[in-house]
Formats: structure tokens, sequence, C-alpha cells
């Protein structure tokens, strides 16, 4: 029925001269997401919209998913374009369109047009309501209601005139890569992969890492984090992912260090050792899934002990979150069901009975001269024997 749709897009729109920058970066994402899709597709721009017309037939529902995945996307109008042929025509048109559409429903609707030509005969506020009494008397079962209707009749007149009655909500915020890149440090919990979703949708591409401990953490626990990766890729696109074997590093850390201290100490290590991939692929800053007071590593003392070992800023998307709202929103981008799977990542293999909750900087920099003989020996094959996945939407 649909060959063209409507992307519409929101906070792109209050852009200043650099907003065709970002509308540019919308259509390359739009195009990349129909990839693989059924279907030939074209994106092209006028006058503050973004248009994909298909050209010949396609997979419908395929298409409507990708295209409400990409950030920067506020809706989807599917969409019937229609050449200005005249008043009376424009009324067949949009009559033909709710007949195929909703037949003999009972709705409300309202009509609302803009013209983006102000030289067409009759002014908005004519259209809608000339066009109500219209539909009115082509449709006993519909009825007028503006302030809660049902529908929507949507009437654009431009170059060409669009008509659509449907707006199929996407995700909003910003085009990915739109605002620079960051390194996720991405486990397989419920939370890192949300707060990848909402760094990238504030327009900042992705990269990753991982920390795998075998044998204390299984193949299927690395594949799991893969998985996850996988489904936040189906939001920012493509992902690369370093797998780092932490196993060394814990161990040594286990037996030189106090037991309170070794989720600080080795959170401070995978920070470092972040950090260090974070600038070799020109990112501009570190994300984690932390959230004040969630456990004893996400104290306040806590943050600011492993805030210290890093020269770029640490963005922390869901601070104020409770656990609740952090799986509800697992839930939404399908990241949960995942995330649950009963595979232990190294941060819950080797975690301590009674952490410090509300560590010395000064003393854990003490417990940590113990390491002092092998550590950056111990990091530097770390950082040399890491594993690169680059990751694609799944």
């Amino acid at each position: 029925m649909y060959q063209s749709f409507l992307i519409k897009y929101g906070e792109i729109a209050i852009k200043g001269k650099n907003r065709h920058l970002f509308e540019d970066a919308l259509c390359k994402h739009i195009a990349h997401a129909l990839k693989p899709v059924d279907g030939e597709f074209e994106i092209w721009k006028e006058q503050g919209r973004i248009y994909v017309d298909a050209k010949g037939d396609y997979d419908y529902e395929h298409a409507i998913a990708a295209m409400t995945k990409v950030f920067g996307v506020v809706g989807v109008c599917p969409l019937v374009q229609v050449e200005d042929e005249g008043y009376e025509k424009l009324v067949e048109e949009v009559i033909s369109h709710l007949k195929e559409v909703y037949g003999e429903k009972e709705m409300t609707f309202k009509v609302v047009s803009r013209r983006a030509r102000k030289n067409y005969p009759m002014n908005s506020n004519e259209i809608n309501m000339d066009m109500g009494e219209k539909i009115l008397d082509a449709f006993p079962n519909m009825k007028v209601d503006v302030h809660h209707p049902d529908i929507y009749v949507n009437i654009e007149i431009r170059q060409k005139i669009n008509i659509y009655t449907e707006n199929i909500p996407g995700p909003g915020g910003m085009p990915v890569g739109s605002n620079g890149k960051a390194m996720l440090l991405l486990s397989g919990g419920i939370d890192s992969p949300v707060a990848g979703y909402m760094i990238a949708k504030r327009g900042v591409s992705l990269e990753a890492t991982y920390f795998h401990a075998p044998p204390y953490t299984s193949e299927r626990a690395k594949q799991k984090v893969i998985d996850l990766a996988a489904i936040v890729a189906r939001y920012s696109g493509p992902i690369k992912l370093n797998v780092v074997n932490f196993t060394d590093i814990q161990l040594y850390i286990y037996e030189k260090c106090p037991h309170d201290e070794l989720t600080i100490i080795m959170r401070r290590y995978m920070m470092k050792i972040a950090e260090h991939f974070a600038k070799e692929n020109n990112c501009l800053g570190l994300i984690t899934g932390e959230s004040i007071g969630q456990v004893a590593s996400q104290t306040m003392q806590s943050l600011a002990a492993t805030n210290d070992v890093c020269t770029l800023p640490v963005y922390r998307p869901l601070i104020g979150f409770d656990k609740q709202e952090i799986v509800d929103v697992s839930e939404k981008i399908d990241t949960y069901e995942t995330s649950i799977l009963p595979y232990e990542d190294c941060c819950t293999i080797f975690v301590a009975k009674h952490p410090v909750t509300k560590p010395n900087l000064n003393i854990i920099k003490r417990s940590e001269t113990n390491l002092a003989e092998k550590i950056d020996e111990m990091v530097e094959t770390a950082i040399n024997t890491t594993e690169t996945i680059m990751v694609e939407a799944k």
C-alpha cells in the first residue's frame, strides 16, 4: 500500500546553520538500517523533511522495524504522496486512502493541514474545515474530535502533497556519530548495555571493552557479551569489541591485596586498560553502567576511587536510576533476557565477601604498591593479547 515514508525528527530541527550535517547523518544511518531489508530504497530531503521511497516490492514490517531503531528518528509516517491536480482531486485521494486503510471502522478524526506553499488557493483552516465535511459525508461511521481523535488526517501542501494518518514512534535522540565516540565497559550484566544504548542515543558512536577471566568465566559468558553488543548495535551501528584476558591480573590482585579492596583495585585496573584502548581509538571518554549506591563498588567514595586512575571523562548515564528503571529500559531494547542468562563474568567471580564501601584513596594506593613487581608487565601483556571482534547488529 505504501511506497513512501515521511521521517520525522526532533532536536535536529532546532539546529542552526549546520542542521544539514545532522540531516545527512540521519539519512546515512537510515540507509544503513535498511540494508538488510528486502527491497530497494531511495532516501532524499526536502525543506526540513526526510523521505524514504521504496522502489518496487519490499518487506513493509521489516522496513518499519529497521527505521524505528535509528537514533534521531522521532516518527515514521507511512505516506501517500500525490501530485497537485486541484483541490477536488485531493479530496478524492484523501477519501480513497481512508477507505483503503480504515474501511467502515467507527472512529474519530481530526484534519491537520499545513501549507509549505503559501500560494495554494485555500489556507490551512479552510482545508481543515472543508476536508472534515467531505470526510463526514463519505464516512457516516466517522465523527470529528478535535481534542482526542483516534486518527489525525495530515495533509501537507508541498511541491507534491503528503497524506498520512499514522505516526509510528522512533527512539528520538541524535544520529550516532554526530557527537563523537566513547568506550563502553561492557559486562554481561543488565546495566552496561543500557548505558551504551543511552549514550548512543545522544549521538555518540560506541566501542566496547569486555574483561574475560578464563577458566573462571566460560566461553558462554564471552558469547553472552558478544550477543549483548549485537543487540545494542541494532541502535548504535557496528561495535568494535575488545576482549581482554584479565585472569592473571585478577589472581595477582587477589594474592597481593586486602580482600575487602579487591573490587575497587580490580575496577581501577579495568579503567586503566579500557582508557588505553579509548585513547588508541580516538574515543573522547569512558562509559560505565554504574548507579550510585547500587552495589559496594558504586558508592560515591568508590566511584571517586575508580575515577582517580582516568584522565578521560567517565560518563555514567544511569547514575541516578534505580534498578527497576534500568530493567525497564533493558526490556524495551531487548537486552534483558540475554543479560540474565546464568553465565557469570569476572566481576561476580572475584567479588569479596565483605567489600569496603567507603574506600580511602590513600589506603587503596598504598595497597597497590604490593603489585609493583609485576603489574605493569601484566597490564602490557593483557593489552597485547586482547582479541578484537567487530560486532554487527543481530
